[in-house]
């Protein structure tokens, strides 16, 4: 992950540097006031060969999904096979302040979802919902390779829905294994209520902390684990993370991979990201298999 927190003009050199180092994915986000995500895909799309670039959410109540399709397609067009696109809820506190609150919020993700993925596909589309109106909307230039529409979410109801509209689920930080196999039955009980149910990707954001000393690990995480204690409702000793020496590092990443996850999506903590990233991917190639 590109963290918000980084300067924007810093996305290019990070980008080529994860890519180098072997990154399969780079997920970019879209929190209020921070970068704006579908800005920061292109760019990454343009400058890195390879990537799949993903983006870790765009907000149902702030976009358009007349403008969400015509914004995934270009970049589809351009650039085949290497977008997934996500799209959320959003933080019901920054959609209030900026006045994009709405009281029905699965159905406008589900209907979001649907038409976007519709649209992509190169349908004509028009919806009269609970939450948006279209009327005949169709792109001329589809993509020939419609990019996997990924609905980033957390709560039960969303994730039975994202498993009964989306092309997968994409998983908040601090969620582990133990956590998994509850979030995927729920999936799996919106997957059985699909008309047509294909491929369903999981992919899980995580907290990355490489260091040989458990003490530094242990402060550079602490507001981490307070802040998703505080927002999963879970004691801090629950929050997951990807953390500690190489060989911890590669064994928590495996874990993952073992619950089912398909992308691990590494957010690193403290200074040198794609450092640590790159110790990462390294430790997972020599203790991970």
């Amino acid at each position: 992950m590109f963290d918000r927190s980084l300067p924007p003009e810093s996305l290019v050199a990070f980008a080529r540097e994860v890519e180098a180092a072997g990154a399969d994915d780079l997920w970019v986000v879209e929190d209020l006031r921070w970068a704006g995500s579908i800005a920061s895909a292109a760019t990454v799309l343009a400058a890195t060969e390879r990537l799949r670039v993903g983006i870790g959410i765009a907000p149902a109540p702030l976009r358009n999904p007349a403008l969400l399709a015509m914004e995934f397609g270009t970049l589809a067009r351009l650039y085949p096979g290497r977008l997934a696109a996500g799209i959320g809820h959003g933080a019901p506190e920054w959609m209030a302040q900026v006045g994009a609150s709405v009281p029905h919020k699965l159905a406008l993700l589900e209907e979001t979802i649907g038409a976007v993925r519709a649209i992509l596909r190169g349908e004509e589309v028009s919806v009269d919902g609970r939450a948006i109106h279209l009327e005949k909307i169709q792109l001329v230039h589809p993509p020939r390779q419609p990019p996997p529409v990924i609905a980033g979410v957390i709560g039960p109801r969303s994730l039975e829905l994202a498993g009964r509209v989306a092309d997968g689920t994409l998983v908040v930080e601090g969620r582990g294994p133990n956590d998994l196999p509850g979030i995927r039955a729920l999936i799996e009980k919106g997957r059985a209520g699909a008309a047509n149910p294909g491929p369903h990707e999981l992919v899980i954001f995580t907290h990355l902390c490489v260091r040989e000393d458990q003490a530094e690990v242990r402060a550079a995480l602490a507001p981490v684990l307070a802040e998703y204690s505080r927002m999963l409702g879970v004691p801090e000793q629950e929050v997951f993370t990807v953390s500690g020496d190489a060989a911890q590092v590669a064994q928590r990443v495996r874990q993952l991979w073992d619950a089912g996850v398909h992308s691990v999506v590494l957010r690193p903590v403290g200074d040198g990201p794609t450092r640590q990233f790159a110790e990462a991917v390294a430790a997972v190639r020599q203790f991970g298999s």
